[in-house]
């Protein structure tokens, strides 16, 4: 019996059917369930890591204890995993070890649209694509197989529509892959110069090899039906274009997308008329053809850039649209803000009333940079909120620094902002800088993090200080604050920006949706002959509050009771 199954949930099946034992992974969407759904095995150990490095370090450390291993991120996360992935691919494995990998083409929760198949060119890794929920059960269980034939990781790449989306998944039995022994190489553990020279040349002769299976593999085929057009394409392309031409074409579906083949695609190419090439993100396939002296068509006709579909393809091959019914109306546009009672909206309230410059981070709380917060000035990645502040400061000065912070939630403070946060107080800098801890990852879902004081699988742990921690790298003004204490807040920011040493001040209140902490208060109320339509209150950009042509109106379906729009009106409108 089939079941159906996120790509994601199938992912995780497939660790679990494969009998591996070891998870590691930092959440980051679209890849975040997978390490939530191994986690329910019992079988399985599953954990949070501070960031991907560590994460990937630790599944590299379990596969060489000899244990099947695997760790998740999304494809900005492999950015920061890069150091031991590239190391990794000479050491390679003892036991099997697959690394999945989710990239998120139109960017639906990321702040570039990478194309993670070259890191699986540069690294010189195999890279496994799947095209739906069976395919990543699957390729996670095939990815294990290679990974212990070829000693070598595996990285398992998704996407946000396969993550995201469910089809059937027949579930199998687990088979146990027992701990293999662990004995002690150096020449192809230690990677210092004059041992990585020799596992260069393994990695030469290993990426040849993989090349020749690729040729047979089962997940690269040939489906040939009418073969005046021939379509080459892997993961969600293969899909759609599947369903826009049926058995109106013939196609190459490539499940293995590093290494190519290139006999197959030879063999391919000389059974249709035109070849065309369809792929999401960058002309990596469409460059491989051109190398072995075919001229598809590929970028051409479709954009490097945005997630394709079903519409994009018909479109582009110049067929008619499918007819659908459409609303009668136009649907307003619902733009991403901050839920009600969300406790970064006191802090980015403050933030832009005071008019400072501020160097803003990933997470839910880059969302002060939307209208009508408009409190952030740059975002980058993970950490370089406080990294960058630093460098912004130097460079402009003292004045500087007396007017910007940088804001960094909890969870990514310990993922890559503790060690910024080292780089000022060493160099003996003078920014302020904010940590919004409202005591969970929240962005992602509300997962663990070091600081929270549980693991992935809920067992109480130790929590990190904060405050602890940010004096023991140097830092000597610590504030707590509530940031629903706008005067307060306003008042530490003041005290923080005129002095000339570093500060850190902690905005502490848990995240409105995080019900082990936070019980939802009475929500308040607008009285209509109080209120003057001033739209003082619509400045804190509260979901939950709305203007009629009455004046301000609160929906009490979604007020949490926080009271931080009260004291914006001059008139007491509003009241409990």
């Amino acid at each position: 019996m089939k079941k159906m199954m996120l790509g994601n949930e199938a992912v995780a099946r497939g660790l679990y059917e494969a009998g591996c034992r070891f998870v590691s992974s930092y959440p980051g969407t679209p890849s975040t369930e997978i390490t939530e759904f191994a986690a329910k095995y019992p079988e399985i150990y599953a954990e949070w890591a501070p960031n991907e490095k560590v994460a990937m370090e630790a599944a590299l450390g379990a596969s060489i204890g000899g244990a099947r291993s695997f760790c998740a991120m999304k494809h900005v996360g492999l950015n920061v995993a890069a150091d031991p992935l590239f190391t990794a691919s000479y050491t390679g494995v003892n036991g099997g070890m697959v690394i999945g990998v989710a990239d998120d083409p139109s960017m639906h929760s990321s702040q570039n649209e990478q194309d993670s198949r070259h890191y699986a060119i540069a690294a010189k890794l195999p890279m496994l694509e799947p095209s739906d929920s069976e395919e990543c059960r699957d390729f996670a269980k095939l990815g294990y197989a290679l990974s212990e034939q070829f000693d070598t990781p595996v990285l398992l790449r998704l996407s946000t529509r396969i993550s995201h989306s469910q089809s059937g998944v027949a579930p199998g039995e687990r088979e146990e892959a027992p701990l293999r022994p662990y004995e002690k190489d150096a020449a192809k553990y230690v990677m210092m110069p004059a041992n990585a020279k020799g596992r260069h040349t393994v990695v030469e002769a290993r990426t040849r090899a993989l090349a020749e299976w690729a040729e047979q593999a089962e997940i690269n085929r040939m489906e040939l039906h009418d073969t005046a057009i021939g379509i080459i394409a892997a993961g969600t392309t293969y899909a759609y274009a599947k369903e826009v031409f049926g058995e109106k074409a013939s196609y190459l579906k490539l499940g293995m997308v590093n290494p190519l083949p290139k006999q197959l695609i030879l063999d391919f190419a000389a059974k249709v008329e035109k070849l065309y090439v369809i792929e999401e993100l960058d002309d990596i396939l469409e460059t491989h053809c051109r190398k072995l002296g075919l001229a598809p068509v590929g970028k051409e006709l479709f954009p490097l850039e945005g997630e394709f579909s079903q519409k994009l393809i018909r479109e582009k091959m110049g067929l008619a649209p499918v007819p659908f019914d459409e609303f009668g109306e136009q649907i307003p546009v619902r733009p991403p803000v901050m839920c009600p009672g969300c406790p970064h909206r006191g802090m980015f309230t403050v933030l832009h009333k005071m008019g400072l410059t501020v160097s803003g981070d990933i997470g839910c709380y880059t969302l002060g940079a939307q209208p009508p917060l408009s409190a952030i000035d740059t975002t980058i990645c993970m950490g370089a909120s406080i990294s960058g502040l630093h460098g912004f400061n130097q460079a402009r000065g003292e004045e500087s620094a007396a007017k910007s912070v940088a804001v960094i939630g909890d969870s990514t403070f310990l993922h890559s902002g503790v060690t910024g946060l080292m780089d000022i107080a060493y160099n003996q800098g003078i920014s302020t800088v904010i940590i919004a801890d409202n005591s969970i990852t929240g962005m992602t879902g509300h997962q663990e993090n070091p600081a929270t004081g549980y693991t992935l699988k809920g067992d109480p742990t130790f929590a990190v200080d904060l405050e602890t921690l940010c004096r023991a790298v140097g830092i000597h003004r610590v504030q707590v604050i509530d940031p629903n204490d706008m005067k307060a807040l306003e008042a530490a920011l003041k005290e923080e920006l005129a002095a000339k040493e570093p500060s850190v001040i902690i905005c502490r209140r848990p995240c409105a949706l995080l019900k082990r902490k936070v019980k939802p208060g009475k929500p308040f109320v607008i009285k209509p002959d109080l209120c003057r339509s001033c739209k003082a209150c619509m400045r804190i950009g509260c979901p939950a509050i709305r203007m009629t042509e009455q004046g301000a109106v609160i929906d009490d379906t979604l007020c949490v009771g926080c009271g931080l729009c009260k004291p914006l009106c001059a008139f007491g409108a509003i009241a409990e």
